[in-house]
């Protein structure tokens, strides 16, 4: 017993001496995070308003290493994001909005399916937008080595915003990893994407007039298709080249016509509907991630639109947890 109770002491004075260099090393980069921001245009007025206060939050580095896109099945995945009550939850919102709702979807032609699916699994309907400090949570993430150039990147376009008068920073809470709004969207998304559907000269992403018209917007300049497809489950024979499997979702490749593709997949009579000169690829979403997956189980062949949402999230179970709920959304319509 006395040994444990050593092992303890040894372990938290080790663990709070970690974190107190973090802490003396975050306040260091802040000094020269502060150099760097007004190199790029933002006043040192709003950089002393907003990053006063900024801390290193711990929790966001264990976020960030602890995904449920890193560890869970696609099959968990999945099933948690498109049950019967988000389905429920997500036509609810539409009968509550559907003039704005229908709207947006005749003037963005983009399915309002879609846009209920993507609001529902990142915020549930904007009941969950999360309660970080979004201006700590990217300062980590920036100092942090693992992706430092991005999340500079993205802070320092937030300030911008904020210092061009466009974001209000007290109103800056949301995801662990720096997501705004309705829609979770990053910085770079609000600057690019974002719109004043209301017309109130202020884009506020936690009201569903700017936020679902952004989101439409921002799917309609990516280019969704609203007559193509998104994924289909497929069974692959054992004679298929491992190069054709895609495991990874920063980028998609060795893409065929689908009916090259046809001679290694079982079931390939069920996509006799399809286009089979459109361009498609195979991913195997749990291969190198779920410990002792098998090697061609469970497979799909995606399509462009499937691509669009890797986009708006580098998942490849998200894009199936967002196409999912789509389709049982519209069979509900």
């Amino acid at each position: 017993m006395k040994q444990i109770k050593v092992f303890l002491l040894v372990f938290l004075f080790s663990f709070t001496k970690l974190l107190a260099d973090d802490q003396s090393k975050f306040l260091e980069w802040k000094k020269n995070f502060r150099i760097l921001a007004i190199e790029n245009g933002i006043s040192e007025k709003t950089f002393d308003l907003t990053m006063n206060n900024v801390k290193f939050l711990p929790k966001v580095i264990e976020y960030d290493r602890y995904q449920p896109e890193f560890y869970e099945d696609t099959k968990t995945y999945v099933s948690k994001r498109t049950s019967k009550k988000k389905v429920k939850k997500g036509l609810e919102f539409y009968k509550k909005n559907i003039e704005l709702i229908n709207k947006v979807e005749k003037k963005y032609s983009i399915e309002k399916e879609l846009l209920l699916s993507l609001m529902g699994i990142e915020t549930n309907y904007g009941t969950y937008v999360g309660k970080m400090d979004i201006l700590s949570s990217l300062s980590t993430l920036s100092f942090d080595k693992r992706r430092s150039a991005f999340f500079t990147n993205e802070l320092l376009i937030l300030l911008k915003l904020i210092d061009e008068g466009q974001i209000d920073y007290e109103t800056l809470y949301g995801s662990w990893a720096g997501a705004f709004g309705f829609f979770q969207f990053m910085p770079s998304t609000i600057k690019n994407h974002a719109i004043d559907f209301n017309s109130d000269n202020y884009i506020d992403l936690k009201n569903p007039k700017d936020a679902y018209a952004s989101a439409a917007n921002y799917l309609k300049k990516m280019g969704w298709n609203s007559n193509s497809h998104c994924f289909y489950k497929i069974s692959l024979k054992e004679n298929i080249p491992k190069k054709y499997l895609n495991v990874s979702a920063k980028k998609l490749k060795n893409k065929k016509k689908l009916k090259y593709f046809k001679k290694f997949i079982s079931n390939r009579d069920n996509f006799d509907f399809i286009n089979e000169n459109l361009l498609v690829a195979i991913i195997t979403p749990d291969k190198d991630i779920v410990p002792n997956s098998e090697t061609l189980n469970p497979a799909y062949i995606v399509f462009e639109n499937y691509e669009i949402i890797l986009k708006w999230n580098r998942s490849l179970r998200f894009g199936l947890a967002v196409c999912t709920l789509k389709e049982s959304i519209r069979n509900e319509l």
